[in-house]
């Protein structure tokens, strides 16, 4: 009989499944990303309660058979996240982190790092006061956490000088395909970066997410940092995230 795989996870994603059970797309520590079914937990006195989330933190205990899906036999919470689910511009921010993992994330390997990205980003932004005049897609925390994510995956946008050229002066566009900034004799039609989008980013990259600095009240050095982000996903992973565009 197979022993069952003890592990910390985030839930990223369930949807419903038969008449009682969820499908669940966790990312855990042991083995990266995992989809799980959780048999009962959508009836009343399911034994799992509320523990199976999205956001939720949880330590599950899943059974692995011959299928690609495993058996939640578990679940026990280490964080809820519940300040998340229940505020709606937080709920907007995490749902960008949480795609993110997603669509960058597809395999069965394991990722401390990353993980512990992820595990940072939720308790940040479960602690922070809610913004609500800002664009979630345009929030530090979430913007910080991309970067990490991308930089992570190997694709950290080269910022210090001209990614072509080497110049450290002149710098006014990110090309995606060269991977980084590019100054104005080098610039071939990549994206427009301002001074302070450019200063963003260093500031962004260069701070623990928890940490991420606000880039100022005019918003141009945090769509700037969108952008490098957003091209960054098209150029290397050939995807947008839908949650961006809330």
């Amino acid at each position: 009989m197979a022993v069952p795989t003890i592990t910390e996870a985030v839930v990223l994603r369930s949807f419903a499944f038969g008449e009682a059970d969820r499908v669940l797309h966790v990312y855990s520590l042991a083995s990266g990303r995992i989809g799980a079914v959780a048999k009962g937990v959508r009836r009343t006195k399911s034994r799992f309660g509320g523990r199976l989330e999205p956001f939720s933190h949880v330590e599950l205990s899943i059974h692995r058979g011959r299928g690609e899906l495993g058996t939640v036999t578990g679940a026990s919470l280490v964080r809820s996240h519940d300040a998340i689910r229940i505020d709606p511009y937080r709920l907007q921010v995490g749902l960008v982190g949480l795609e993110a993992m997603l669509r960058l994330y597809t395999d069965e390997e394991r990722n401390d790092r990353a993980f512990l990205a992820l595990t940072r980003f939720l308790d940040a932004l479960d602690s922070q006061a809610p913004q609500p005049s800002r664009r979630p897609a345009l929030d530090p925390l979430v913007l910080s956490f991309q970067l990490k994510l991308l930089w992570l995956e190997g694709f950290l946008p080269h910022l210090d000088n001209c990614v072509e050229c080497g110049a450290e002066q002149g710098i006014v566009a990110f090309s995606p395909s060269a991977g980084g900034a590019v100054c104005t004799a080098c610039d071939h039609g990549g994206i427009g970066l301002s001074p302070a989008g450019l200063g963003g980013l260093r500031a962004l990259l260069g701070s623990p997410i928890a940490d991420a600095p606000a880039l100022g009240i005019d918003d141009r050095a945090s769509r700037d940092a969108l952008a490098v982000v957003t091209s960054s996903y098209e150029h290397h992973g050939g995807f947008r995230l839908r949650t961006l565009s809330a």
